[in-house]
């Protein structure tokens, strides 16, 4: 079978419902096709979202990220109660935190890539000429959506199979941990959305002649 076969093979499997074939057909070379195509869609989709609804664009990763450290702070700040006032603890009060945390911390980097406050050496490329500034702009922008898309098949990779094998979130009865693990490849395509968003941005600049690189402020507002 022909890696495009293969490609082309996944959407239907996934409509079946049968984790153990979703598993097989992402193992496939053409999980990576599938995968591309996934996320660039899905980061313009979330980008014309975020154009046509500027409350979410401002609001919606914001509350992602305070209510679920609100949730980890919660879980902690009461089970060490109960743990060292009661002798008690909930078996699934050392496993959820983690997973919340991981969620919370991929949406912050999505949040961060529209601040522009990753590590970019704007110092450097604000003295460079403005076509220099838009090329490496674009190169940011193609190495996220690279590494979005590495994410995206790997983390659908994982959740498949924690689903064909029932795995269940350790300490809980009935939470299957695929509920959480499915949040990474979600994450990073509201991360390449963030990308299109910011690629788009520059490219207005260049042709309009505003300023392409800003000085970018950690904490500052989007």
């Amino acid at each position: 079978m022909s890696v495009w076969s293969e490609a082309a093979m996944i959407i239907p499997t996934m409509l079946g419902g049968d984790w153990w074939e979703i598993t097989q057909s992402l193992r496939t070379s053409g999980a990576w096709i599938t995968g591309t195509v996934a996320t660039l869609l899905g980061g313009l989709l979330i980008a014309f979202i975020y154009a046509a609804v500027p409350f979410i664009d401002r609001h919606f990763e914001r509350t992602i990220m305070v209510y679920s450290y609100l949730g980890i702070a919660v879980i902690i700040f009461v089970e060490v109660i109960r743990r060292f006032v009661f002798s008690l603890q909930a078996p699934w009060s050392t496993t959820v935190p983690p997973v919340l945390f991981l969620f919370m911390a991929w949406v912050g980097c999505s949040y961060n890539i529209r601040l522009r406050t990753h590590l970019a050496f704007n110092e450097f490329r604000m003295n460079m000429p403005r076509k220099m500034q838009f090329a490496c702009l674009t190169l940011d922008a193609v190495l996220w959506l690279g590494f979005c898309i590495i994410i995206v098949v790997t983390g659908m990779r994982v959740a498949a199979n924690a689903a064909d094998n029932f795995q269940i979130l350790e300490g809980t009865d009935n939470i299957m941990k695929w509920w959480f693990l499915i949040s990474l490849p979600i994450a990073f395509m509201m991360m390449a959305g963030r990308v299109i968003e910011n690629w788009y941005e520059d490219y207005r600049n260049l042709k309009s002649g505003a300023p392409l690189i800003s000085q970018a402020v950690i904490g500052g507002d989007a």
